[in-house]
Protein backbone atom coordinates (compact mmCIF):
# COMPACT_ATOMS: atom_id res chain seq x y z
CA UNK A 1 0.00 0.00 0.00
CA UNK A 2 1.32 3.18 -1.11
CA UNK A 3 0.66 6.53 1.27
CA UNK A 4 1.52 10.29 1.78
CA UNK A 5 3.00 11.74 4.89
CA UNK A 6 0.65 13.91 6.55
CA UNK A 7 1.83 17.42 8.21
CA UNK A 8 1.62 17.12 12.31
CA UNK A 9 3.15 20.59 13.67
CA UNK A 10 6.67 20.12 12.68
CA UNK A 11 6.18 16.56 12.17
CA UNK A 12 5.24 14.30 9.87
CA UNK A 13 2.53 11.42 10.83
CA UNK A 14 1.35 8.48 8.56
CA UNK A 15 -2.50 7.41 8.62
CA UNK A 16 -2.66 3.33 9.09
CA UNK A 17 -5.80 1.80 7.98
CA UNK A 18 -7.74 0.25 10.68
CA UNK A 19 -7.13 -3.22 8.87
CA UNK A 20 -4.01 -2.73 9.27
CA UNK A 21 -4.24 -1.76 13.21
CA UNK A 22 -6.46 -4.55 13.60
CA UNK A 23 -4.67 -7.24 12.01
CA UNK A 24 -1.71 -5.99 14.05
CA UNK A 25 -3.70 -5.66 17.73
CA UNK A 26 -2.43 -2.41 17.92
CA UNK A 27 -3.25 -0.23 20.64
CA UNK A 28 -3.53 3.42 21.71
CA UNK A 29 0.02 3.01 22.98
CA UNK A 30 2.69 1.42 20.85
CA UNK A 31 6.16 1.30 20.25
CA UNK A 32 8.46 2.80 16.99
CA UNK A 33 11.71 1.98 16.29
CA UNK A 34 13.83 2.14 13.01
CA UNK A 35 16.00 -0.90 11.84
CA UNK A 36 17.66 -0.58 8.70
CA UNK A 37 16.36 2.30 7.62
CA UNK A 38 12.99 1.11 8.22
CA UNK A 39 10.57 2.27 11.07
CA UNK A 40 9.24 -0.52 12.96
CA UNK A 41 5.43 -0.12 15.07
CA UNK A 42 4.43 -2.67 16.94
CA UNK A 43 2.08 -3.26 20.38
CA UNK A 44 3.37 -1.86 23.35
CA UNK A 45 5.39 -4.64 25.46
CA UNK A 46 4.43 -5.93 28.64
CA UNK A 47 7.24 -7.95 29.43
CA UNK A 48 6.32 -9.15 33.12
CA UNK A 49 2.51 -9.57 32.32
CA UNK A 50 2.46 -13.16 32.72
CA UNK A 51 4.78 -13.88 35.47
CA UNK A 52 1.90 -14.35 37.74
CA UNK A 53 1.20 -17.14 35.48
CA UNK A 54 4.69 -18.39 35.02
CA UNK A 55 5.26 -18.55 38.76
CA UNK A 56 1.85 -20.47 39.66
CA UNK A 57 2.76 -23.00 37.07
CA UNK A 58 6.12 -23.17 38.69
CA UNK A 59 4.51 -23.54 41.96
CA UNK A 60 2.28 -26.15 40.70
CA UNK A 61 5.17 -28.57 39.10
CA UNK A 62 7.38 -28.05 42.36
CA UNK A 63 10.04 -25.93 40.09
CA UNK A 64 10.06 -22.93 42.61
CA UNK A 65 13.08 -23.87 45.27
CA UNK A 66 16.08 -21.91 45.37
CA UNK A 67 18.33 -23.08 42.96
CA UNK A 68 21.49 -22.41 44.77
CA UNK A 69 19.81 -23.94 48.16
CA UNK A 70 21.16 -23.13 51.30
CA UNK A 71 24.59 -20.98 50.31
CA UNK A 72 25.72 -19.01 52.98
CA UNK A 73 28.66 -16.64 52.27
CA UNK A 74 31.23 -15.23 54.97
CA UNK A 75 28.86 -11.99 55.16
CA UNK A 76 26.01 -13.89 56.19
CA UNK A 77 27.60 -15.21 58.86
CA UNK A 78 30.15 -12.86 60.08
CA UNK A 79 28.89 -9.24 58.95
CA UNK A 80 25.28 -9.72 58.92
CA UNK A 81 22.66 -9.07 61.98
CA UNK A 82 18.59 -8.95 62.51
CA UNK A 83 17.59 -5.60 63.86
Amino acid sequence: MKTTLVPIGNSRGVRIPKPFIDQCCLSKEIEMDVQDNRIIIQSRRHPRCSWDEAFSAMSQNGDDTLVDGSVTTRWDDEEWEWK
